[in-house]
């Protein structure tokens, strides 16, 4: 019985996989295209496979993934796989995978590893949030872990994963406001720098002649359309709202 078609792969790449009737592989590759149009034939199951360089092979996730599929007895699913680092923000395959989501149809969303999906604890807690808005199970085989709601335990898990993440914002959040007051007892100045006081006079000085017009008057003086509200907003207040 052959393996998955070794064939190289770039990120974003979309393998559909409709073996034929009398293959017993679920991983035959029908054809593999990058960056084509997703198909809009519904499927209930998308595999989502992810390694963190071109130059490994996702077998060893495919072959577990796709038997699970077919002892289920699901219908040959629709597989989008990344080559991308876990932390890159760049994941056309999990891109098309939401959108595929989004578009309705889906089922289940089966994959090896909860860190083949998410970047960061935060980051996986958003897409399974979106996953349970849309009633989509998501199924890592090599943990056990599955939320669909025939699944009590599954649930438990999705549970604990949410409360963990929101656990993880708070401490991020009070970190980071924590750096603030002490950035702030240092005399750092926080926020957007002062507009240099010359640039503050050409604004008011091309206002005056081109009337209050952020756009015209920021061409004028070569400077930056919020640059211009900036200084309208402060020294104009009252002169009503500009135009562009």
């Amino acid at each position: 019985m052959s393996g998955l078609a070794k064939s190289p792969f770039q990120k974003g790449t979309i393998l559909e996989c409709p073996p034929s009737a009398d293959s017993e592989n679920l991983g035959s590759v029908g054809r593999c295209t990058t960056h084509r149009p997703m198909n809009t034939t519904k499927n209930p199951t998308i595999v989502y496979l992810r390694v963190s360089t071109a130059e490994q092979e996702t077998d060893s996730q495919g072959h577990q993934v796709l038997e699970y599929c077919k002892v289920r007895g699901w219908k040959p699913p629709l597989i989008l796989r990344d080559a991308a680092p876990g932390a890159s923000s760049s994941r056309p395959g999990l891109e098309q995978m939401l959108a595929q989501v989004r578009a309705g149809g889906v089922h289940q969303v089966v994959t090896y590893k909860l860190d083949r999906l998410g970047r960061s604890l935060t980051h996986l807690a958003i897409i399974v949030g979106e996953l349970q808005m849309r009633n989509v199970a998501l199924i890592c085989t090599s943990q056990g872990i599955d939320t669909s709601k025939q699944n009590p335990v599954g649930q438990l898990q999705l549970g604990v994963l949410m409360a963990v993440a929101e656990f993880e914002r708070a401490l991020i959040k009070e970190r980071t406001l924590a750096e603030l007051e002490v950035a702030r007892k240092k005399g750092k100045r926080l926020g957007r720098p002062p507009l240099d006081s010359r640039i503050v006079d050409l604004i008011l000085e091309a206002e005056t002649r081109l009337g209050r017009h952020v756009r015209a008057v920021a061409r004028e003086i070569h400077a930056s359309p919020s640059s211009v509200c900036r200084v309208f907003a402060r020294f104009r207040p009252n002169a009503g709202q500009p135009g562009n």
